[in-house]
């Protein structure tokens, strides 16, 4: 059995108070929502923190507001989040956070804890004496890349579902510490290094998600997982696009997940969209775009050569729907395909 690590506990309920003891506390100190991904990493030693800060309490951190658009709170459940009325319209949100792990887990996890989610990797994601035993990786503990040998940069990759989907919507995630906040496009929230993948500060705390008005635009998001449900992805892709009443794209975004220590966005692929109607062949042109900037590492499960060659499927997928295919059947059938 793993056990967790001594730690003291605090419980504040509001976010000043919360800030505030992390300002006090220091690196040492980490906020915890769910838990679902923050527990485990600290069983397998990942993460020791001598002091966690429960935001659970922590009301604001649940609210949901419209204005210019959407607000959510970090604090949400996912399963608060797919069953939330005004975020119905962003298709892409829904569906990532419904594919997350388990009915169990997404009632425990939260919107900002998913966005937040440690980067995964086939020699760190073992408990301590399996890392130990072969030394232990660049990312904890040890100097060395196991995955890429040679590289002076950890390489374990995104793991978050929410992120690629809310990039794609064009959402701004809001950071509040002891003495300010501030507020940045998602996709300005990550980095591309295994280690520090967050530009979120030990002292801030992901507040809100502000999402832009939906109006006209369509989104949605395609995993790509051994099994069926509770994996993590190895490929994530979401796409939208807002259309002219002809049809015609007139502006779109396209987000790719797992296939590097960050989210991001393929504007390249999205500009080829613009100015024309989702045709086989300007689907296909987009797709092969955003596959060629897919950079799978292997440290996850599946043949990185084959995840690479599927991103250009997994777009095709996306856009078709977007275009008003139904995809249920295609859906289907890799959510009950044992790869």
């Amino acid at each position: 059995m793993m056990r967790l690590p001594w730690f003291e506990f605090r419980a504040p309920s509001s976010v000043a108070e919360a800030a505030r003891i992390l300002a006090a506390e220091g690196p040492d100190a980490m906020p915890i929502a769910g838990g679902t991904d923050l527990l485990p990493n600290m069983k397998r030693r990942h993460q020791t923190p001598r002091t966690l800060v429960s935001l659970r309490r922590i009301e604001s951190l649940k609210k949901v507001s419209n204005g210019a658009g959407l607000t959510l709170g970090a604090g949400l459940t996912l399963t608060e989040v797919i069953h939330e009325p005004k975020a119905q319209p962003y298709g892409a949100l829904r569906q990532a956070a419904a594919q997350v792990a388990t009915v169990h887990l997404r009632n425990m996890g939260t919107l900002g804890g998913n966005l937040c989610l440690d980067t995964r990797c086939t020699y760190y994601n073992q408990n301590y004496e399996w890392r130990k035993a072969i030394d232990f990786c660049l990312k904890k503990d040890g100097g060395i890349c196991w995955v890429a040998t040679a590289s002076k940069r950890c390489v374990a990759m995104s793991s978050t579902d929410c992120a690629p989907a809310l990039i794609a919507i064009g959402a701004k995630a809001k950071l509040v510490s002891a003495t300010d906040e501030r507020e940045l496009a998602l996709e300005s929230l990550y980095n591309n290094d295994g280690i520090e993948y967050l530009k979120r500060r030990p002292d801030e705390i992901l507040t809100e998600i502000r999402l832009p008005p939906a109006a006209g635009w369509r989104s949605t998001y395609w995993k790509l997982r051994r099994r069926g449900a509770f994996d993590f992805p190895v490929l994530g892709v979401a796409a939208a696009a807002r259309f002219a009443k002809d049809g015609t794209v007139e502006e779109a975004r396209i987000a790719l997940g797992a296939v590097a220590s960050r989210p991001f966005l393929v504007p390249k692929a999205a500009e080829a969209l613009v100015g024309k109607k989702l045709t086989d062949d300007v689907i296909a042109e987009a797709a092969t775009l955003a596959a060629s900037r897919a950079k799978p590492m292997d440290n996850a499960d599946l043949d990185l050569y084959w995840r690479k060659q599927v991103a250009a499927d997994f777009v095709g997928y996306a856009l078709r729907e977007l275009r008003g295919d139904d995809m249920r059947g295609t859906r289907l059938r890799i959510a009950r395909q044992i790869l």
